[in-house]
């Protein structure tokens, strides 16, 4: 553990020696809140909070999806990485210390989403409701970041930030992320359930709102999961046996 932390404040303080991409993870979510959100759903109580949950689920696919793809890729590219990976301490606290890190900027890049839902919205729910959206946060990160992860050790850093960049707009769009349950368009509908962004967007409106989510949507959910862990899984493996036999 002391070590999983040890890599996780690496992680950050590379992340914050480099102000940009702070602000580019506070920005995107809280450009999409005031665009998306506040003009057209902001004065209805139901809508904002359905909204709101929506762009929370965005914020954790665009924040996973590219820190992992893009920031792993990057990494691999550098020469104190081969070297971390002959220590004798294991991939485990790497890993570990990595995803710890992720999960702070996910944190903070929802802070200014919550906050424009909270002053500039009706958006409404109970302080069960908002613990559970926290906790629901691990939960629909987990897909994102296997992705991220499989696509960072997978590909080279051009080719990388390449695929993350075409994947996050279908994934958002046609998982239903931009428009209120049962609203989107038919085709939309359609393909919604089996996508990971359609059972993450649902979780989330079930924990702060009266929704109950679909069971193929929650199914294909868990198969994304286990599908990302064993292509990552194979990624890491694949670069490994191919940088270091």
């Amino acid at each position: 553990m002391s070590l999983a932390l040890t890599n996780a404040r690496f992680h950050l303080l590379e992340t914050v020696r480099v102000p940009i991409a702070v602000i580019g993870a506070l920005f995107f979510p809280a450009a999409s809140m005031l665009f998306f959100v506040v003009p057209f759903a902001g004065d209805d109580p139901v809508a904002a909070t359905y909204a709101t949950a929506s762009m929370v689920t965005f914020a954790v696919m665009t924040s996973n999806l590219f820190a992992y793809g893009v920031g792993v890729a990057e990494d691999r590219a550098q020469p104190w990485d081969p070297f971390t990976r002959t220590l004798p301490a294991g991939p485990g606290p790497r890993f570990a210390g990595r995803v710890l890190a992720g999960l702070v900027m996910t944190f903070v890049s929802l802070l200014p989403v919550v906050l424009i839902a909270a002053v500039a919205t009706e958006a409404t729910t109970s302080p069960i409701g908002l613990l559970l959206g926290a906790g629901a946060v691990f939960v629909i990160a987990l897909p994102f970041t296997l992705m991220g992860l499989a696509i960072g050790y997978g590909l080279p850093m051009k080719a990388a930030l390449a695929v993350a960049q075409v994947l996050f707009f279908p994934l958002a769009f046609g998982g239903g992320l931009m428009s209120a349950p049962g609203q989107a368009p038919g085709w939309v509908e359609a393909i919604a359930p089996f996508l990971p962004t359609r059972g993450s967007v649902e979780l989330m409106w079930a924990v702060v709102g009266d929704f109950t989510p679909d069971t193929t949507s929650i199914a294909m959910l868990t198969v994304w999961i286990a599908a990302m862990a064993a292509l990552a899984a194979f990624a890491y493996r694949r670069d490994e046996g191919r940088r270091f036999s």
